[in-house]
């Protein structure tokens, strides 16, 4: 099975809500979807969402760097051969891990669909059902309090609360939520970068005092200041999830070794894909330290991709899958059962996406 052509296009969906973290405010899901041919005939399915406040990466930085790096380094390359054809993948260009990431889950996506295998069941297979989080995005306490009895009511039982933007108002987010949804419910923070060292230790502390029962504290200050982040991590009594200070799988081993974190967030469009995301759990592996599978603003395409991730790994133990129901529609056929809270996989081969309506081709 050799690799002939490349094909991008662009995909849009309008979400139910605006999605507002303190980096930025979303209307649309907007990404790049790929197709990666062969002779035999058979089609790898990728996805890569523009997410420039955390990758760098553009519309057309995306398009640019399979078309004038990427496909140019594959074509000819073997399925077969995958060791070879990632080095080729990996070798193409540096960064550009969006771009990457979108043609790596295509490739093992014909490479499971050619070993007539789920990609969950190659990588391990420990699971085939995890349970997602929702996502309340950055708004006033009485909004998101509002949000966050719709999200329980709809039979969610994990809410990832976004805050980062003012420190003594999300003290005010995070009571109000608390108070409209009971204590049963778990409540993970993410402020995204958005304070400083003094202000995320001030703000958790507040929270702490409060008794508001927190699980997790994601990126409370910049992802470049790992030492900062391990002075928060060292002064608070909620755990730490590094998000945006890792990309790669040195990234995941600094922070380890420096105990600036207690998990891991992988996310395949910061790693580059499933290569570099396996080599980040056998880091984690190593060291017993837990994962999170996270993901951008992306449809379902990649959501499977990373939920195949996310079953097939014990080290990955929390779930931030949510964007496919964030979305007014969804134009994906095949790939993971959608039943709020649960994703489920089944054993068709490869992702078992079957194809995605709406797409304007190149």
């Amino acid at each position: 099975m050799i690799i002939t052509n490349i094909k991008t296009g662009f995909l849009s969906i309008p979400l139910k809500k605006p999605f507002k973290t303190s980096l930025r405010s979303v209307e649309h899901l907007q990404s790049i979807i790929v197709l990666v041919e062969t002779d035999a005939g058979a089609i790898g399915f990728g996805e890569a969402p523009a997410t420039g406040a955390i990758t760098g990466d553009s519309l057309g930085g995306i398009r640019g760097a399979i078309h004038e790096f990427i496909f140019p380094s594959l074509k000819g390359k073997s399925i077969e051969n995958l060791e070879d054809t990632l080095d080729s993948l990996e070798k193409s260009c540096v960064k550009n891990f969006s771009a990457k990431a979108a043609v790596d889950i295509a490739i093992y996506d014909l490479f499971g669909k050619l070993y007539e295998i789920p990609l969950f069941r190659l990588f391990g297979g420990f699971r085939n059902r995890i349970e997602t989080d929702l996502t309340i995005s950055v708004n006033s306490p009485d909004q998101m309090a509002k949000d966050s009895q719709e999200a329980v009511s709809q039979g969610f039982r994990i809410l990832k609360i976004k805050v980062g933007l003012d420190p003594d108002l999300d003290v005010m987010r995070v009571k109000a939520i608390r108070e409209a949804v009971g204590g049963k419910i778990a409540m993970r923070l993410d402020a995204n970068q958005g304070w400083n060292e003094r202000e995320a230790l001030r703000t958790m502390k507040a929270i702490e005092d409060a008794g508001l029962g927190i699980e997790l504290v994601e990126q409370p200050v910049r992802g470049s200041n790992v030492l900062g982040m391990r002075n928060v991590k060292a002064s608070i009594n909620t755990p730490v999830l590094a998000d945006e200070s890792v990309f790669s799988p040195l990234d995941a081993e600094e922070v380890i070794r420096k105990k600036a974190a207690d998990f891991l967030n992988i996310k395949l469009m910061k790693t580059g894909g499933f290569r570099s995301a396996l080599r980040i759990c056998a880091i984690a592996e190593l060291y017993s330290v837990e994962c999170f599978m996270g993901c951008m603003i992306e449809s379902k395409l990649s959501v499977t991709a990373a939920t195949h991730l996310a079953c097939a790994k014990k080290i990955i133990t929390r779930y931030d899958l949510d964007t496919p129901l964030l979305c007014k529609h969804d134009p994906v056929h095949g790939g993971v059962s959608v039943n709020a809270p649960w994703l489920t996989l089944n054993d068709a081969p490869g992702l078992g996406i079957e194809g995605v309506d709406g797409v304007v081709w190149d």
